[in-house]
């Protein structure tokens, strides 16, 4: 009886899995494509917009000693900023941490939650398409060669979307260095061109995974939808073959 009931709850999951995947290729992903055309096309994206992106960093310098307990304590010359002990000096910047480039942070927050999301779809896609593989047999298998040609579609475009996550990491690690490099070095001032650099790039890059969201639904669509009669079908019946 366990037996049957676990097989029972198996076939349910199997059946939510098949909805799922109809409901997001009829209704989610048109939804996504306008919604991130959208975004795409709004004033947060514009082209101009990115000469305004970069912020100014004039006012860091070198970091000075602050002692937590309140000791004159003198700082050996080579300490660095991570070398922190509770009760002796640490070095600090006058004017406090220093922040992110808050445009560029507040177009992440938009953009990264909307990159999981792709993801997520996609795992769901291919797991979709994998039931409605059928059982292995010989020849009749041009329906079979369609939906793993898709599947094939569906992780490249996971692949994607994940390196989409590792450049936003690389662009804070990236800049966190050079702003680093501003504060030991405040009199070169090629470092500080490079953080500007960078956020310029930042904005662009982020404008792109947009785009290429956008451009990722919409070619997901169009593949599905085409050959959605093979992918939920793979194979005709004997009896449609015989004339």
């Amino acid at each position: 009886m366990a037996v049957s009931n676990a097989l029972q709850e198996v076939n349910e999951i199997k059946k939510a899995i098949q909805e799922k995947g109809e409901m997001l290729v009829k209704d989610v992903f048109p939804a996504k494509v306008l919604e991130l055309n959208k975004l795409a096309e709004s004033d947060l994206f514009k082209v101009d917009r990115m000469q305004e992106i970069p912020k100014c960093i004039d006012s860091i310098g070198e970091p000075k000693p602050v002692s937590t307990n309140h000791v004159d304590q003198k700082v050996p010359k080579k300490r660095r900023l991570t070398d922190e002990i509770e009760g002796s000096p640490v070095l600090m910047f006058a004017g406090g941490a220093i922040p992110c480039n808050s445009d560029i942070q507040h177009l992440t927050n938009i953009m990264k939650p909307l990159i999981c999301v792709l993801i997520e779809h996609c795992n769901s896609l291919k797991m979709w398409i994998q039931l409605l593989i059928p059982r292995i047999e010989d020849g009749n298998n041009f329906g079979v060669s369609i939906q793993e040609d898709t599947l094939a579609e569906l992780r490249q475009v996971e692949s994607d979307a994940a390196s989409y996550l590792d450049q936003i990491t690389r662009y804070f690690i990236t800049r966190g260095k050079l702003i680093s490099k501003v504060a030991k070095y405040p009199h070169v001032g090629d470092y500080r061109k490079g953080v500007e650099e960078i956020d310029q790039k930042e904005f662009f890059n982020l404008r792109l995974t947009c785009i290429e969201l956008r451009n990722t639904y919409l070619s997901l669509l169009d593949l599905i939808e085409k050959n959605k009669d093979k992918i939920r079908k793979p194979r005709n019946s004997n009896a449609e073959t015989l004339y």
